[in-house]
């Protein structure tokens, strides 16, 4: 799939007149445990049992349902990171993807999310990732490593993993694309750079807290959007403090120190949405995008050769859902499909 610029003639996508994006450490876990989260990692089980509906021609080794979204986001990375549709395209590529949950897997509640500021002290004690059954898997088993390439640039210690998740409902999981530029030192990029060739592997993770603990606070989170430094009716930096802006103050707010506890496979750009951890984390990371609705930035990743990013740009979704004029997604409370709230 190619970037398209003209306006899109598309009709409108059906939708509900609300999306609701819950938090996963509710305020009672055992009722959280017991309830919607189980059922939300049923129906994601269920989507990879189903066939893959990309197209062969650019997503060659998706084989499952599930597969079409990290296929997507592969194909897509360099258009929508560091660019000006960024959380544009992560709420739409999220709403597709709890979309497909509900019509496909028969899932009748909202994708759950990860609240950043519980349990950044450590990650293994989030009932989302505490390897108990009612999680989405726990950490790797331990593998010597040295470290990681955060992004490319900032270097993360070794945490107590780095291998194939040991517990839990995904401990099995066999991940289909990527990675492309893993991040974790020494282990082997299994793919051409850009591509989605075949690639079966267990899923892994590294659960750290050199990231999260630091940056994961609610000062970080004002800073961002309402106070602070950093002024939040700038777009452009509001969006660059959000996306992270290494290697000069290494994560610096939220999105990029999201991805350390989210593992050795998944912390790279591309490859990021093989783990199902990237749902719950975009969802938490949409938050903070209703205080920018302006659009400001590049249309590929920190690079004006293709110009900036304008409201009539297509969203390209391949097999994920229908591709929409980014301008059509900007209301979050407008009853398009990016119209949502958080319950706490």
């Amino acid at each position: 799939m190619a970037l398209r610029l003209a306006a899109s003639t598309t009709a409108a996508v059906p939708h509900d007149s609300l999306r609701m994006l819950h938090d996963r450490a509710m305020a009672n876990p055992m009722a959280a445990r017991g309830g919607q989260t189980a059922l939300a990692r049923t129906a994601v089980q269920c989507m990879f049992m189903l066939p893959s509906q990309s197209d062969k021609s650019w997503a060659a080794g998706a084989r499952v349902r599930y597969d079409d979204w990290p296929a997507t986001h592969i194909n897509q990375t360099r258009f929508i990171h560091n660019t000006g549709n960024f959380l544009t395209y992560h709420r739409y590529l999220t709403w597709t993807y709890e979309r497909a949950l509900r019509e496909a897997c028969g899932y009748n509640g909202t994708q759950p999310y990860w609240k950043w500021f519980k349990y950044q002290a450590d990650p293994t004690k989030n009932p989302l990732m505490d390897g108990s059954d009612t999680s989405m898997g726990g950490n790797g088993a331990y593998v010597e490593h040295n470290g990681t390439l955060a992004a490319g640039i900032v270097y993360l210690p070794s945490g107590p993993g780095g291998g194939c998740i040991e517990r839990g409902p995904f401990a099995n999981l066999t991940v289909n694309l990527g990675p492309i530029n893993p991040a974790m030192r020494g282990m082997p990029a299994g793919v051409p750079d850009g591509t989605n060739t075949h690639n079966p592997r267990c899923l892994r993770r590294d659960l750290s807290t050199h990231a999260s603990a630091p940056w994961h606070t609610y000062a970080n989170l004002l800073n961002v959007t309402t106070g602070g430094p950093v002024v939040s009716s700038d777009v452009s930096v509001f969006q660059t403090e959000l996306q992270g802006r290494p290697p000069d103050t290494g994560f610096r707010v939220c999105t990029q120190a999201a991805t350390t506890p989210s593992a050795a496979t998944t912390r790279t750009n591309f490859s990021s949405a093989v783990d199902p951890l990237f749902w719950f984390h975009h969802a938490m990371g949409l938050h903070p995008g209703p205080v920018a609705r302006g659009v400001m930035g590049t249309r590929l990743a920190r690079d004006a050769s293709l110009s900036y990013t304008q409201r009539s740009d297509v969203l390209e979704m391949g097999a994920t859902g229908q591709s929409r004029v980014l301008e059509d997604l900007l209301d979050t409370m407008g009853g398009t499909p990016a119209c949502y709230i958080y319950e706490y």
